[in-house]
């Protein structure tokens, strides 16, 4: 199999430095990073952007699977207002306020673009990163987002788990059940990949929200647990948190109404 090495990608599409930068491997014609379906001279030549994986996955969810109550319905394709996208991260939302998104989550640091788009080559490179977002296309900025994380496992068959990540809605938004639909869209994209169940780690206020979307207390087995490194002084102390999980397979998912 040719190998594309980050040099020879450099000779053909020229303008990508920042992406090159971020690699000392090498790349398979069919990697995630360049793909056979879109891969990344042919988008570059049309001027679209990169996204961090194939958005024609959510045209795929089966939104009648989820056990959350959605009312008036909405989906990830028809999210409830004209202006509203939920797609994959792009290359391009740094300028869209991702990162402003998430400090209303938690502490995220001054990050540069360089910065950013060298984790978002990284996140796509891997193949393991599934972060969704909302858009406002009104005014270009970004309202919502949810990252979907696939721990590849030896156990059950050498079988995926995922995890839900850096939930967040901004603060203007709510009420529109942003929050529910960006968790849900997540969920449904884990079960579409194959993965035999999804955790998340959570505040106690939060327990009763994620039950109504089908995540439940495990008996035994719901205590979150970390080890934090040194880092900057000025980091927040995060609250205590439980872990949930939903199955793949569930049969008695929660009614939330």
């Amino acid at each position: 199999k040719r190998i594309i090495t980050c040099q020879n990608v450099e000779q053909i599409i020229g303008q990508t430095g920042q992406y090159l930068k971020c690699f000392s491997v090498e790349l398979s014609e069919n990697s995630l990073w360049i793909t056979p379906k879109k891969n990344l001279i042919r988008m570059l030549k049309e001027g679209d952007e990169l996204t961090l994986y194939d958005a024609k996955l959510l045209h795929e969810l089966e939104f009648w699977r989820s056990p959350a109550k959605f009312n008036p319905p909405i989906t990830a394709i028809a999210p409830g207002e004209t202006w509203m996208k939920v797609r994959p991260l792009q290359e391009g939302d740094y300028d869209r306020g991702f990162l402003d998104l998430l400090s209303q989550l938690t502490s995220v640091g001054n990050i540069s673009k360089s910065q950013f788009l060298m984790k978002f080559a990284q996140m796509r490179a891997s193949g393991g990163y599934y972060v969704t977002v909302i858009e406002d296309t009104r005014i270009n900025r970004l309202i919502g987002s949810a990252t979907l994380v696939l721990e590849h496992k030896f156990i059950h068959g050498c079988s995926v788990r995922g995890r839900l990540e850096d939930v967040v809605v901004n603060n203007t938004y709510r009420g529109k059940q942003l929050g529910k639909l960006i968790v849900v869209t997540v969920n449904l994209l884990a079960q579409h990949l194959g993965c035999y169940k999804m955790s998340l780690d959570c505040k106690d206020h939060l327990i009763n929200f994620y039950e109504t979307l089908g995540y439940v207390l495990e008996p035994g087995n719901s205590n979150a647990m970390n080890i934090r490194f040194d880092g900057p002084k000025d980091q927040p102390t995060r609250e205590r948190s439980v872990t949930m999980s939903i199955a793949a397979n569930a049969t008695n998912p929660v009614d939330p109404s």
